[in-house]
């Protein structure tokens, strides 16, 4: 489905695509600006005399690639004026330590990707090293919590001794398996001498540090930020619409609402520059493909409902054709069916498909 998108996103939409969309600006009091056709986060910055990183951090932008026409945002706060605002945002320098990724370090933080990446000039946040200093916009401690501790340590292997060995099963990936139990993809390669994560098989036994057995419903509930919470809060009428379509088609909630927000941040305004629509991001050829063979009816792209029914039908299809395997579906759902029929899950999914089953722990299985 997604074969044309694949060719337009960069190294900084790439990365920034495993953080939850928190795009709807927030306006308070202060001059705002009206998106226009055409405009970009780089040109309303100049225009204004601001830095990119500050547009990102005045409207709490998770993806400074994902702004649309009609959409307002802020240029200035209350008591900011645009001269004298990019001092005015508190910043911390986080030191990458062995092991860490972009996710993890913007999850430790409580900030998005997007932020960071626009504050470091970063073209590929992908890319970091071990020693590299770090810009954190806003300034905030970091989050000391277990599961943000992890996520920050990167390879830091957890202090208990224990360990438990978990068998790999086809169509697995270390970002599922660390997902499972609650640890770092780093930690895991450490504890096994991994040289490349990325290449595990069937049947190979893996230590998983910590020594916790995952529930029967998969990994915990990952805990939803006060941020995301107030977002997520404002637009439920889009969530009620997502949970009615998952309960008709029979696609888990957590599964459906995840994929969603990942795509749109649950908004039906957004339209990427590779011209898919609304809350589910679908190509219009693509709806035009689920209202033929699977609804019997046309899909209207446009409208929030339409699109959200398409999107989860899609989602069915494709949890039945790879029997359930949900990074096989992911990966159809972000690289299209045949590509993932003839290549498997490419290089260049696997960080949509992390951000994805962690936003499922978020909304719950």
């Amino acid at each position: 489905m997604r074969a044309q998108r694949l060719s337009l996103i960069g190294g900084i939409a790439l990365a920034i695509a495993l953080t939850p969309a928190l795009a709807a600006t927030v306006v308070a009091a202060g001059p705002t600006v009206v998106v226009q056709p055409g405009d970009t986060l780089t040109g309303i910055a100049r225009r204004h005399g601001l830095s990119i990183s500050l547009l990102v951090e005045l409207n709490e932008l998770a993806d400074p690639n994902r702004i649309y026409a009609g959409q307002r945002l802020r240029v200035a706060g209350s008591s900011r004026t645009s001269a004298g605002a990019n001092a005015a945002v508190r910043r911390t320098v986080h030191v990458v330590s062995r092991g860490s990724t972009m996710w993890g370090i913007a999850t430790l933080y409580g900030v998005s990707v997007g932020a960071i990446a626009a504050a470091n000039h970063l073209v590929n946040p992908s890319l970091i090293f071990a020693g590299q200093r770090v810009v954190i916009p806003g300034g905030s401690a970091p989050h000391r919590s277990r599961a943000h501790a992890n996520a920050g340590r990167g390879a830091s292997a957890p202090r208990q001794a224990a360990s438990v060995v978990h068998v790999v099963s086809r169509g697995s990936s270390l970002w599922t398996i660390a997902s499972r139990y609650g640890v770092s993809v780093g930690a895991i390669a450490a504890a096994n001498h991994l040289v490349n994560p990325s290449l595990i098989f069937t049947g190979q036994r893996l230590v998983i540090p910590g020594g916790t057995q995952p529930s029967s419903s998969g990994a915990p509930r990952a805990r939803m930020s006060s941020r995301m919470a107030d977002v997520v809060a404002e637009r439920n009428w889009v969530r009620r619409i997502i949970v009615r379509q998952a309960d008709r088609y029979g696609v888990p909630r957590g599964f459906a609402l995840a994929v969603a927000w990942q795509e749109s941040g649950w908004q039906q305004g957004v339209v990427s520059y590779a011209g898919a629509v609304g809350v589910m991001q679908l190509m219009p050829g693509t709806a035009e493909w689920v209202g033929q063979t699977m609804l019997g009816r046309r899909v209207r792209i446009h409208d929030a409902g339409s699109n959200i029914a398409a999107g989860v039908r899609l989602l069915r299809h494709y949890l039945d054709r790879y029997d359930g395997n949900r990074d096989l579906v992911l990966a159809a759902y972000y690289q299209g069916q045949r590509a993932v029929d003839l290549h498997g899950i490419y290089p260049i999914s696997r960080p949509y498909i992390a951000s994805i089953r962690y936003l499922e722990r978020v909304f719950g299985h």
